[in-house]
């Protein structure tokens, strides 16, 4: 095992994703040039913590390492977990969904499901992004200021996977909310100093398996378009999923579906902002832009900072060995800025080409299945911005999320000329 001594903080803490941006890039510089394949303690649990105390975890921040890994599961398992820190065993029956189970058992679930994500049924999801999109600028457009991750960046992509799956607009709130938790449950806006972390995050899941289980009884017999009736309704017993499958896929669902979009839609408004060049040349021929554009905002905003696997035999990686059943978290984030890939990496250019990022995850079986539903989001949203609010922009810096696994924004303050709505 490997003594360098890494930069501190340590990358899988909070405390090093709320620093200032030029801090953060130069440490993962450092990582990627001098410590490629780091090994890093975990955190100290406290005494009678139900979390396990491990040891601690190999850190791949280049891109080629990554993509090895990513296109090796029979090495790189997903099966034990895919966040640093292994989830105590009564977490298993919410958070076990399938990004965190290897084949064949993934591929079974990855097929079922992917019946959301046919391109019949993504066209229609299309057609209900436009109409969102179009809602939610409709709600904001005379106001001037707002917080644009909360009014408007959050909100689309959470009415989109409430409406994939059936769920009441009722409901809509509490998911919220939960997903929260569940991502920034070390952030104290979200569970308080002091608070019960590890309680905070199952009364989620709980929160979240009783909606999607409510949901799901509803549909029972119902022919109707929403993921869910599709799933409860199958004619094949092998394309059905149990309780415990649909609720676990729910909250993946909520997860990555609506955190990771929103914050891509976040981060993308601040970086347009700091870079009206290129907001220019975006804006000045939209559509054949957005494609290389949307891949850009992905590219930097790397939604998901990182993936855990642990590995089934020895394997060495740049010289270094690891062992049989040792952690290795991929960061995303530090490899989309790999300067033996992306020439210029800290440009924000939203005519980038080749680029070949990692921001839905690395090649392999574990390709975000919702990649495409994600950049049309994106797509639709900014194409909004542009045409009915052509003047917004960050007018403060973003509120960071304080966590490791997520590049989240919670709140970002915008600043328009304000219109009136179109369709209210």
């Amino acid at each position: 095992m490997n003594d360098a001594v890494v930069p501190e903080p340590s990358i899988i803490h909070g405390e090093f994703w709320v620093r200032p941006q030029k801090q953060i890039e130069a440490d993962l510089e450092e990582y990627r040039t001098q410590y490629p394949v780091a090994f890093v303690p975990e955190p100290q649990m406290p005494e009678g913590s139900p979390i396990p105390q491990g040891k601690g975890t190999w850190i791949l921040t280049k891109h080629a390492d990554i993509a090895y890994a990513s296109r090796n599961p029979d090495i790189f398992s997903s099966a034990q977990g895919i966040t640093i820190l292994d989830s105590p065993p009564e977490f298993n029956e919410f958070y076990n969904s399938m990004i965190a189970m290897d084949d064949p058992r993934h591929a079974r679930l990855r097929r079922i499901v992917s019946k959301g994500f046919t391109p019949r049924m993504l066209s229609k999801l299309e057609d209900s992004v436009q109409e969102v999109a179009s809602s939610i600028i409709d709600n904001v457009s005379d106001k001037g200021e707002i917080d644009f991750i909360v009014d408007v960046a959050a909100a689309l992509p959470l009415k989109i996977v409430c409406d994939l799956m059936g769920i009441p607009s009722s409901y809509y709130q509490e998911v919220f909310d939960c997903s929260n938790v569940i991502l920034g449950a070390g952030d104290s806006e979200y569970v308080p100093p002091g608070g019960d972390i590890l309680s905070a995050i199952l009364e989620a899941g709980i929160t979240l398996q009783s909606i999607m289980n409510e949901v799901a009884e509803s549909k029972v017999g119902i022919d109707s378009e929403d993921l869910t009736s599709k799933l409860v309704n199958a004619d094949l017993e092998d394309d059905k999923l149990t309780s415990g499958d649909l609720a676990s896929f729910f909250i993946l669902l909520v997860v990555a579906g609506n955190e990771t979009t929103r914050n891509a839609i976040g981060w993308g408004l601040k970086y347009l902002t700091d870079n009206p060049d290129q907001r220019k040349i975006w804006e000045s021929d939209f559509d054949s832009v957005a494609p290389t554009a949307v891949e850009e905002i992905v590219r930097l905003a790397s939604p998901v900072t990182y993936m855990r696997r642990t590995t089934t035999q020895d394997v060495v990686i740049r010289g270094q060995e690891i062992k049989s059943g040792d952690k290795v978290c991929m960061f995303y984030l530090a490899a989309n800025r790999d300067e033996e890939v992306f020439d210029d990496p800290y440009k924000f250019d939203v005519l980038r080409q080749p680029n070949n990022h990692v921001g839905f995850g690395g090649p392999g079986p574990h390709f975000c299945l919702g990649a495409h539903l994600a950049r049309r989001e994106i797509t639709v949203m900014f194409r909004e911005l542009f045409r009915r609010l052509p003047d917004i922009e960050a007018c403060g810096e973003p509120d960071v999320l304080a966590a490791s696994f997520i590049h989240g924004v919670k709140h970002l303050p915008v600043r328009f000329t304000p219109t009136k709505p179109v369709n209210i």
